[in-house]
This record gives structure tokens, sequence and C-alpha cells, in this order.
């Protein structure tokens, strides 16, 4: 059976090295549906969002995983969201056509924002600036620079299929510099053409046939938005009454279009009543969303 829509979690047993390996097929052709662009923008948005599924596999949470990426550049934004449970949503926005190359070709100035959301406790975030070759460089740098672990991940999409392969030293284990020196020089020898034919099975024995791996039971990965009308009412709330009857005498009725899945939702001059009449009996709340 062809692997899909799958994340494996993979263990050297004898080595001081973990990885990851993901292919996103249906997931992906989903959340690009609701995108445009030209194909070296979708190609970033497959990548980001292989990536975004390893990265929450890394970190025990209940919430979601958000990698944006802005710039000033031809690329002005790159989100790419994953949950604990590996559900993606993302979105990509930037000139009709874009010129393919080095990370500051394509987003010019700009940084990239790894946020946690959890469910209960604070957000974790961290920054690093947008520079290297690729998002894998920038995410390698991101690791190396604020979690001090060498880390290193393949990330390549096409019209069908975003596929990814991450690795990260273990430094608990013994000799684990040495071990990973041998699997790096190993995994360098993977191919982009590899990556989107082979199995997880496949690909780990063309790598690592002479080590002992131990690969985790396979995780699916759906698309799937978390937007609802009840979240667009909190954001109406916020904006306040002045700014909501302004919009409402200009057009008569509010639209809001979800940007990651094209959901429309529309509210009239009662809805937007209903929703500012809880201002006098709504709690106050310190939920993000």
């Amino acid at each position: 059976m062809i692997e899909q829509d799958i994340l494996r979690r993979f263990l050297f047993e004898e080595l001081g090295v973990r990885g990851e390996w993901v292919k996103l097929t249906n997931s992906w052709q989903a959340a690009k549906l609701h995108q445009r662009g030209s194909e070296n923008m979708q190609q970033q948005l497959g990548q980001a969002l292989a990536a975004v599924v390893m990265l929450s596999a890394t970190v025990k949470f209940k919430g979601s995983m958000i990698l944006q990426a802005q710039g000033d550049g031809d690329i002005k934004t790159l989100v790419a969201q994953a949950t604990d449970q590996r559900k993606i949503r993302g979105l990509v926005r930037g000139k009709e056509n874009i010129t393919a190359g080095p990370m500051e070709t394509m987003f010019g100035q700009g940084r990239l924002v790894l946020t946690i959301e959890m469910e209960n406790g604070a957000p974790y975030q961290g920054i690093v600036p947008l520079q290297g070759s690729n998002l894998a460089a920038v995410l390698q740098a991101y690791f190396e620079q604020s979690e001090q672990l060498k880390t290193r991940l393949w990330l390549f999409a096409n019209a069908t299929h975003a596929v990814g392969l991450f690795l990260q030293e273990l430094p608990a284990q013994e000799n684990y510099k040495a071990d990973w020196e041998h699997i790096e020089i190993l995994a360098n020898t993977v191919t982009e053409q590899e990556l989107f034919d082979l199995d997880c099975e496949q690909l780990l024995y063309r790598l690592f046939n002479q080590e002992k791996v131990r690969l985790f039971d396979p995780e699916p990965v759906e698309f799937s938005c978390a937007c609802s009308r009840s979240k667009i009412e909190k954001t109406l709330f916020a904006m306040g009454r002045t700014d909501l009857e302004e919009i409402l005498a200009e057009r008569g009725v509010i639209e809001v279009v979800c940007e990651f899945c094209s959901e429309q939702y529309h509210f009239d001059k009662v809805d937007v009543e209903n929703i500012l009449s809880r201002e006098s009996t709504a709690p106050e709340s310190t939920t993000r969303h």
C-alpha cells in the first residue's frame, strides 16, 4: 500500500539521532485548492506544510504550531499550521509571478516566526531571519540558534505531493557527535526524486540499511480548517460598534471569507446587534485564537 498523508517517526536504536518522514498528498491538494499564486509560491506553501507537520511532532503539546514567514519581497506572507492531531492548513500571499531562488530573493527582508499555541498555557515563540538557500536552511539555522541542536531538513513540493525528511541529534546519547556525522553523511545522498517516489521504509533502507532503525506507527495527516462562525463573531465583537456600523452602512452586510478554506460567513444588521449585545454580559476572556 502506498503511503500518503502520513507522518512517520523513527529512532536510531544504537545512535544519538532521531528522525521523521512525511508525505502529503490529498491533504496537500486540499490545502492549496484555496490558494492562488504561481507554481513557485505553491511549492513554498507545500514545503512549509511538510515542515510544520514534522516540527509539531518534535514536541509534546496540545494545541497548534504555526510557521509564519513574512517579508517585503515578492512573497509577502506564508503561513502553515499543524495541530497535535496532525490537522493542517496554510496560506500564501504575494505577487502573481515570483522568481525562484534563495529566501532573500523571494521574501526580501523578512523573518520566520515559529509559534506553539497551547490549549492550556502561554504560547511559545521563536524568531529567525529569512536567510538561506531555502526554507529547510532557515529552519536548520533556527534549531542551531535557539535549541543548540544539529538538525537537517529536506523539503520538496510539486503538483501532487509535499514531502519532507527531518533528522536531529540527541545530545543525551554517548558519542552523539560522531553518530550525527555518520548519519548526516548517509542522509546527504538522498535525492528529491527518492523522497517523492519511495515510502518511508524503502527510503530508510536505502539510506541506512546497516543501522538499527525503530520505525513508529504511521500518523495520518489531513487538511482541516479551524475557522467557525463563533470565532468570527469574537473577532467582530473586538472591532467595536463604530467600525461594524460603518461597514453595515456602506455595504448592508458584513462578509468574511476564511483565507485558509474559502468558507464564507455573512452577518446582517440583526446578527451584528446580537454580537454587540453581548458586551454587557460577556465575561473577560484571555483565550487566544
